[in-house]
């Protein structure tokens, strides 16, 4: 049984490739393990705010410091970070936009990362403080990326395994569905991103 929680990035709601590829990686984790419950966080529906002053203060504010205005700043990136820790298992559905991630991903990312809660820094360097767990990467793209001519383009696993792993998420496994914008691709590349996943 494991506790396993689904970031959702992508608006296209039922039309997402992502979130079919995400829930797709979940059913052969219920599979593998069974009994296993999912925490479902849309950040279509219910989105992060991006960074103000606001949140940078509350992060480095010593908790018996905050005001009652930085404690509702930080109550976001105490949400994000809670259901993280919690979760054994994380899939992150991750559409190709601009060749970045969608902005709420990266909303999420930013009250994610913070020091003193998911790294620290010493005389010995950074240390990740969330460790142990296993982390998915549901990925969509129009084109192809993992390989070719516009593989220099393929921004998205590499940001995301370097700033997840920069808190300790180094356990991490992307899938793609990919090509799907390309003629003479796009027919099988559902089924071909499927077929690829392994856990």
């Amino acid at each position: 049984m494991k506790k396993i929680l689904h970031v959702i990035s992508s608006p296209r709601g039922a039309a997402s490739l992502s979130i079919k590829l995400g829930n797709a990686v979940i059913d052969k984790i219920k599979a593998a393990y069974p009994g296993s419950v999912v925490k479902e966080r849309n950040l279509a529906e219910t989105s992060f705010p991006h960074l103000e002053e606001s949140h940078i203060a509350s992060f480095h504010t010593p908790p018996e410091s905050r005001t009652p205005a930085l404690i509702e700043a930080v109550r976001h990136s105490d949400e994000v970070i809670a259901e993280v820790k919690d979760a054994d298992i994380i899939v992150i559905g991750a559409p190709v936009y601009n060749f970045n991630v969608h902005s709420s991903l990266k909303a999420w990312i930013d009250h994610l990362i913070r020091s003193n809660a998911t790294f620290k820094v010493s005389e010995k360097g950074v240390e990740g403080l969330v460790t142990g767990k296993k982390v998915y990467i549901a990925l969509s793209s129009g084109g192809v990326l993992s390989e070719g001519p516009m593989h220099s383009h393929d921004f998205v696993p590499p940001y995301l395994k370097a700033i997840l792993g920069f808190i300790g998420l180094t356990d991490i496994t992307v899938f793609r569905v990919e090509g799907v914008s390309i003629p003479g691709i796009q027919d099988t590349a559902w089924e071909k991103g499927v077929a690829s996943i392994a856990l």
